[in-house]
């Protein structure tokens, strides 16, 4: 497959992706603004951060290394699968491991809530935790389905398990809020469980068929999804260790995760880790350095107008979804700083899937260091900004934190092309239009703010709604007037897969 070919894969992928995450988001905000109306703050805060938390971490230690290791340049074509599927089913009874250690630390070690508020906290964790191993069954499928760009059955996969989930969500709780956090165990379960049915009813089906003999697939049995051997372990014990190192210090990097995910696809089978620019093919080089800086100018336009029209629609964002339950205090606050950090995390996700892709397996063993020294750093800037500062204090660590994991990036970034005549990093230039319209966007959405929100009534509110569409527009315009490059590159690697899929 050429590098041309895998672009217009990993483009479709990533489109698919993004779209994915976008309906999901808003199916859950949609549905923990429905629950509000019938159970607890108090126990939708336990769903939506304690046991997310835990089942995000526990599936994030257990497979990331084994992702990285297996997508990368050495797992693509011209290679045995075996030792992949092998290596791939060790992240079940990893995965068991880590259920026991969290569910020790989440039923001991933290305080458990009060059981008449949130009754069932024990079993939910139990519950939220077998989800994870759960989902682990479908890892070396979901990695086959990734590299051979099997791009339908993820998005029938997810899409099938969310319904289901908010389905049996809705119900419960309409009809059974008295079983507390079983509901929200359960949908959970139900969830990851269409989602190992769906992986493994597609390849029954798909190995030994005409189609998979037509694609050359590499495995022709079912029996060659089982495991035997073992291979590429000690690059996945270096991404092993960097994997633990980042869960501890980034919570919300699910927001860029389906660009950064399909990209990182693109560069590890284009370039050849290890190698420096001047020993890869310079047509690939030229690819490549082309869709990293549209890259990194699309997610930056992208987390500065989350920055911007953030800190002005926070409030307004808050009282819909919540009302005052929400609305008042310090939430608009923490949400008006988050959405800063929104935009530290879309850089971060782009230059770490690409140094991730090319770093050699020694680079990566002295990147963790880096990422200890990053851990220790971060732990003492939380302690001293949440002191000064409480809650808004653990953001602006988490900020700093971001910032110098993004230095780092662009360091090697810098270095790795300063011998080519490609200089991918003017992706973090935006025109100087684009920021004149963010600048007025940010003070006229401000001033709207002030004066039409947020309780004058409904006809002020969309009065301020108003006005930030219409800034909205300016800002989109500014884009389109300057980035030809970038519209270009979104025009013709992601759009079109939408285009044809309608067509």
């Amino acid at each position: 497959m050429s590098s041309q070919d895998i672009l217009q894969s990993v483009s479709t992928l990533a489109s698919y992706n993004v779209l994915l995450q976008v309906m999901f988001r808003v199916l859950t905000f949609l549905l923990n603004a429905f629950t509000l109306r019938f159970v607890s703050k108090e126990l939708i805060g336990v769903v939506n951060v304690r046991l997310t938390l835990l089942y995000s971490t526990l599936v994030f230690l257990s497979r990331e290394a084994f992702r990285r290791a297996c997508l990368s340049g050495q797992s693509g074509k011209n290679h045995s699968w075996r030792p992949v599927i092998n290596l791939l089913w060790m992240t079940v009874p990893l995965g068991v491991l880590w259920a026991v250690l969290l569910s020790y630390v989440w039923l001991w070690l933290l305080e458990v809530p009060d059981a008449h508020t949130v009754p069932y906290y024990s079993p939910a964790v139990v519950l939220f935790a077998l989800s994870g191993v759960q989902e682990l069954l479908a890892e070396p499928l979901w990695v086959l389905a990734q590299a051979h760009m099997f791009i339908r059955l993820k998005v029938v996969a997810e899409s099938l398990a969310m319904i289901a989930k908010c389905s049996i969500t809705v119900v419960l709780v309409v009809f059974s809020r008295e079983w507390g956090l079983y509901i929200f165990s359960a949908a959970h379960l139900v969830y990851t469980g269409i989602l190992v049915l769906c992986y493994a009813v597609y390849f029954i089906h798909f190995l030994g068929s005409k189609e998979a003999a037509r694609n050359s697939f590499p495995l022709r049995r079912v029996r060659d999804l089982l495991p035997r051997r073992q291979n590429l372990a000690r690059l996945t014990w270096s991404f092993f260790k960097q994997s633990f190192l980042k869960q501890i210090l980034t919570e919300a990097r699910f927001i860029f995760l389906p660009i950064e995910e399909s990209f990182y696809i693109f560069f590890a089978k284009v370039l050849e880790r290890g190698r420096n620019v001047k020993s890869q093919k310079q047509e690939e080089v030229a690819i490549v350095a082309e869709v990293l800086e549209c890259l990194l100018k699309l997610v930056l336009v992208i987390g500065l107008i989350i920055t911007v029209f953030g800190y002005a629609y926070s409030h307004l964002a808050l009282d819909i979804y919540g009302g005052s339950l929400l609305s008042s205090g310090s939430g608009p606050s923490l949400l008006q700083c988050y959405s800063c950090y929104v935009l530290l995390l879309a850089v971060n996700g782009v230059t770490e899937c690409f140094v991730f892709a090319v770093m050699s397996q020694e680079e990566v063993d002295k990147y963790n260091f880096i990422m200890l020294a990053l851990s220790v750093s971060f732990l003492f800037l939380s302690y001293v900004l949440t002191s000064w500062a409480g809650s808004v204090g653990f953001i602006l660590a988490n900020c700093l934190n971001m910032g110098l994991r993004i230095l780092h990036s662009l360091l090697y970034i810098h270095r790795y092309f300063q011998l080519s005549r490609w200089k991918p990093l003017r992706g973090l230039l935006p025109s100087p239009l684009i920021l004149l319209a963010l600048g007025v966007s940010g003070v006229v959405t401000a001033v709207s703010e002030a004066f039409f929100c947020c309780d004058s009534g409904l006809l002020l509110r969309l009065v301020h709604i108003g006005v930030g569409a219409i800034c909205l527009l300016g800002v989109v315009v500014a884009v389109l007037l300057t980035e030809t490059k970038l519209v270009q590159f979104v025009s013709t690697q992601l759009l079109p897969r939408f285009r044809k899929k309608r067509t």
